[in-house]
């Protein structure tokens, strides 16, 4: 299995993004996970979803959306992990 960081950001108070990431191999089992890295104890911080793009017979798009929770800003990591 590989891990790794894909992009880091920051989300204002109660804000909603998405970002996307490019040209994944279409054989690759590729699992998403969004992590805050500004500490705030006592209450979530974020939720995302994944949507999935087939840009080309080769190749995934992945749609990640990004909700903060909290009312404050949160920093994040967008953090995969190929499985296969």
């Amino acid at each position: 299995m590989r891990v790794g960081v894909q992009f880091t950001g920051t989300l204002p108070a109660g804000a909603t993004r998405r970002w996307f990431t490019s040209k994944w191999p279409q054989a690759w089992h590729v699992v998403w996970h969004v992590a805050p890295t500004s500490p705030q104890a006592g209450e979530a911080q974020v939720e995302w979803s994944v949507a999935v793009e087939r840009a080309s017979a080769t190749h995934i798009t992945y749609w990640i959306t990004i909700k903060n929770l909290t009312e404050n800003s949160v920093n994040f990591e967008a953090r995969y992990a190929v499985l296969n």
